[in-house]
């Protein structure tokens, strides 16, 4: 593993620096104390991390939970009793792992996964737009479409009423590095590939709100800078942390909150694994249920100490891989540097204007919905492009798990479509003596999917025609279409309709019952 520490530690700083504003913005979207937010990433970075399979997946607090847990600190009374709904939620995720539910993620169409990844990239630049501009109205980590009154569009128009000059110029000079690091620097030497450009670009902001201070116009207030909790001593700092209350264990909305917690947090992390071992440029396949039992011991010990829930997240994995991840190793020193930089340099990294870190998310966004994968899709077909669209639009619009399952339905009915058509082939072979031949072929599998296709066009077939009903290469046949096909030889009788069924035993000219003989299927095939 410390093979890859020269590309896993670079990355690792990337990570951390796109990892601190949105712990600290889910937790405040949560409505929980901030410093939750960093628990649960320090958790996520250095004991999921060690425990996941995954090579180039980070685990953290997760957007896509926010509203619930806003939701259920209201609704259980106090943050010791959420806490304990967090632990009981890590419980059923073990349990999740043991039973193998990590199968479910890969039943996801590869159009949603990669819409998935899309939207997502698209919501990263929407959002940050307007911390670029210094409008931090909204925290980071709150990926809803509507908020306060309004909604993802709105808020970038009323961002121009509130642009911050020194937050804007050093959000420009921010990407300007990102950009001349990522396309020009790293292929002229090796340094650069080492010292990251998202590191430049945070050193260069933290030295522009130094030396702008006392500069009226220029100065970024401290609405527009990191805000990470600063401990006067280490009693103070054992203070922030917050334990759960068990006494409240026989609560049952406790219990339906921990279900919850448990249920979205597992899709959420197994969509992400998907997502992540597809961007992978080595290709390498996550084992899912051991996913589901990592996860579930940081959800455990995040709970005990005051942290927020946890999950695989693709904002901070798609971060690592575009900055050059490549073992798992770059995931837990993340979260050691969270770690390390709350217990010794908090207030340096409350000099780190927020504009900057939009700045390395706008790349990380970029990289995420680059405008060629729109092509790419609409070049695969409708069947790939219409789900594709689906998605991103459902995940703008609406969130993360709406969106994919918006993005889902409509893949099911393409797939129940294409089902309908290829359920058999019907060729016309004679048409001399006035009576038609034709020949029926079905599918390898039939099922009941396939029962509208099938008698429609048994009910064309015409009067005083012969039909050869072919299943030499079916190997699966539904009840339904069994009892379709005992039907229609009652109706075939009476319609002067022949049917000689070939099977891999011969030919049966007009079978007394299908349903005889098929019972020993497939072998009767």
């Amino acid at each position: 593993m410390f093979k890859y520490l020269k590309n896993d530690l670079p990355a690792s700083v990337v990570v951390f620096f796109v990892a601190l504003p949105l712990c600290l913005g889910i937790a405040l979207a949560s409505g929980a104390p901030l410093f939750s937010g960093l628990i649960a990433g320090i958790v996520g970075g250095v004991f999921v991390g060690s425990l996941s399979g995954s090579h180039i997946g980070v685990s953290g607090p997760a957007a896509g939970l926010a509203a619930i847990v806003l939701t259920a600190i209201g609704t259980l009374g106090s943050f010791e009793n959420f806490l304990l709904a967090v632990v009981l939620g890590g419980v059923i995720q073990l349990l999740f792992g043991v039973l193998k539910a990590g199968v479910i993620g890969y039943y996801f169409p590869s159009s949603v996964i990669k819409g998935m990844l899309t939207g997502i990239g698209i919501i990263i630049i929407l959002k940050q737009i307007p911390h670029f501009f210094g409008y931090d109205a909204t925290p980071e980590g709150d990926f809803s479409f509507i908020q306060d009154g309004g909604n993802t569009f709105t808020e970038i128009f009323q961002t121009f009423k509130y642009i911050s000059p020194g937050a804007t110029l050093i959000a420009v000079i921010g990407l300007g590095i990102l950009i001349l690091w990522d396309r020009v620097l790293t292929q002229k030497a090796k340094i650069f590939k080492l010292v990251q450009g998202p590191l430049v670009a945070v050193v260069v902001g933290i030295l522009f709100f130094v030396f702008t201070q006392n500069n009226d116009f220029w100065r970024i207030s401290s609405d527009h800078l990191v805000s990470v909790p600063v401990p006067e001593d280490i009693d103070s700092f054992l203070g922030q942390f917050s334990f759960p209350n068990f006494g409240a264990i026989l609560n049952t909305e406790v219990w339906i909150t921990a279900f919850t917690i448990a249920l979205v947090a597992s899709l959420e992390t197994l969509l992400c694994v998907e997502a992540t071992d597809k961007l992978d440029p080595e290709k390498r396949v996550t084992p899912t249920n051991r996913e589901l039992l990592a996860q579930g011991t940081g959800n455990i010990l995040s709970g005990m100490i005051g942290g927020l829930p946890i999950t695989q997240v693709i904002v901070r994995s798609s971060a690592n891989i575009q900055s050059g991840g490549r073992t798992k190793l770059s995931a837990i020193i993340h979260g050691f540097f969270l770690l390390i930089s709350v217990l010794i340099i908090p207030r340096l990294l409350n000099m780190i204007p927020l504009s900057v870190l939009a700045a390395v998310l706008f790349i990380v966004g970029y990289k995420l919905a680059k405008p060629t994968l729109f092509k790419q899709m609409y070049a695969l077909g409708w069947k790939q492009f219409v789900p594709f669209t689906v998605t991103v639009l459902g995940i703008i619009f609406t969130d993360l798990l709406v969106g994919i399952g918006l993005g889902l339905g409509v893949g099911i009915v393409v797939i129940l479509f294409k089902s309908y058509q290829n359920s058999h082939f019907l060729h016309i072979e004679d048409r001399s003596n006035g009576r038609h031949k034709l020949k029926m072929t079905l599918a390898e599998e039939v099922t009941f999917f396939n029962k509208g296709a099938i008698l429609k066009e048994l009910d064309a077939i015409p009067e005083n025609s012969y039909l050869k009903l072919d299943v030499r290469n079916t190997r699966y046949l539904d009840n339904d279409i069994i009892e379709i096909l005992e039907d229609f030889s009652e109706k075939a009788k009476t319609r002067h309709i022949d049917i000689v069924l070939v099977s891999e035993r011969g030919e049966v000219e007009n079978p007394d019952s299908y349903i005889e003989f098929f019972k020993l299927w497939p072998k009767s095939a």
